[in-house]
């Protein structure tokens, strides 16, 4: 015959165990959402003024977990070939083998190794391939905020700035004219995964 107090334990373990695996439950993952998202970058022209431009097709998700960071998740795609810079012959330049080569390195990717709180957000280390080449980056990311969106579905939204050096990835064709220096904006807003 069982013990009543190891009855009593058993429910109070499994009590527990329930409220642990409830608290450590990973944090909500979004889904990126393209139509309110962009990244936006700037390059030196001639050492003169700054040539601006955009990517229009990005994709991935992001889990930013406030009680255990290490378990934030930061996850996105770029179609290099959706380089955007308002100049058609210069989009047609940007994608050939002097710039992305968007034909042989079709995709841009960042996935987080580790991310650590910081004062004011999250400090994101991951992995940015481009152009074939594959390096480690950190990244600010700050948290913009929360909430519903039209559909009543929830949102979330994060922002990050980077400069990265063309030449790390290979991108070396244009440098001089073009400065070496890339800096890069990224604002997301992303919708809960169900």
């Amino acid at each position: 015959m069982v013990s009543r107090f190891s009855i009593v334990s058993l429910l109070s373990a499994l009590v527990l165990t329930g409220f642990t695996a409830r608290d450590s439950r990973a944090a909500d993952a979004y889904a990126v959402d393209p139509v309110h998202s962009a990244i936006v970058f700037r390059a030196r022209h001639m050492n003169t003024s700054h040539a601006w431009g955009r990517f229009n097709d990005l994709s991935g998700t992001f889990a930013l977990d406030e009680s255990d960071p290490s378990q934030s998740v930061l996850d996105f795609q770029v179609k290099a070939a959706s380089i955007d810079t308002g100049n058609a012959m210069r989009d047609k330049h940007l994608k050939s083998p002097d710039f992305f080569n968007a034909v042989q390195y079709p995709v841009i990717s960042f996935k987080s190794k580790s991310v650590t709180k910081t004062a004011d957000g999250y400090e994101a280390t991951g992995e940015l391939t481009l152009h074939g080449v594959t390096k480690l980056l950190k990244v600010k990311v700050l948290p913009v905020g929360s909430g519903k969106g039209p559909t009543g579905a929830p949102i979330a939204g994060i922002d990050a700035s980077f400069v990265v050096k063309q030449s790390d990835f290979g991108m070396t064709k244009m440098v001089g004219p073009i400065g070496d220096d890339v800096w890069v904006n990224v604002s997301i807003e992303g919708t809960k995964k169900k």
